[in-house]
């Protein structure tokens, strides 16, 4: 149907690959613990908008470019490092303020806007989701498509509501075990600290992956 094959299992695994822990997981987790849960929400929204993106690449066949060009994939992975290394630094140079709202140094941006650009750049700049999606998604597309992006499109939606509900429990479920550790003003700091530091090795991760 509408050129895809094998759907019930791509639904499955859409669900298992949703519940292996990724670099979007943990920066959603992350944005959920210092900041709460309208934070964690916006940072959602704005890592399954990323998805979309990568969907449309992926359909259009762009996403080719960052598999066949070595410089092109290692730009946008070293972009993608820094730019989790500077979120990360900003969390653990900014004020420890105890219980409540946790500020963060560079990220001025806890206005609804700057968390939500943040979910997206964070997918977008991860070259290794454009890979996920070009080996992936073709496996379910059946060959004989003449229209190849409307596949692509519907199975990319597919994921993206699988991965939309599983984040959101994550979300939750952060909020909740931050909501009881807040009552202790001393764990506020602590928080936000081991946040940054997790947004460090995030990038830290990326920039190092693949290298031997």
């Amino acid at each position: 149907m509408f050129g895809i094959h094998s759907l019930p299992l791509f639904v499955v695994s859409c669900i298992l690959l949703n519940l292996t822990p990724g670099q979007d997981t943990m920066y959603i987790i992350g944005r959920s613990l210092a900041q709460g849960r309208k934070a964690g929400v916006l940072s959602v929204m704005g890592v399954m908008t990323g998805v979309l993106v990568h969907t449309l690449l992926a359909g259009f066949g762009l996403s080719a470019v960052l598999a066949s060009s070595a410089i092109a994939f290692s730009v946008v992975k070293y972009a993608g490092a820094v730019y989790l290394i500077w979120i990360g630094i900003g969390y653990l140079r900014g004020p420890n303020r105890g219980a409540g709202t946790i500020e963060v140094g560079p990220l001025e941006d806890l206005q609804p806007g700057g968390i939500f650009r943040q979910g997206v750049l964070t997918n977008v700049l991860n070259p290794k989701v454009s890979l996920f999606f070009l080996s992936f998604l073709p496996q379910f597309v059946d060959p004989g498509t003449q229209l190849v992006f409307i596949p692509f499109l519907l199975l990319g939606m597919i994921f993206f509501t699988t991965g939309s509900i599983w984040c959101l429990v994550l979300v939750y479920g952060a909020t909740w075990v931050t909501g009881r550790l807040r009552c202790r003003a001393s764990l506020g700091g602590i928080i936000k600290k081991a946040t940054g530091a997790l947004f460090v090795g995030l990038g830290i991760k990326l920039a190092i992956s693949g290298v031997q």
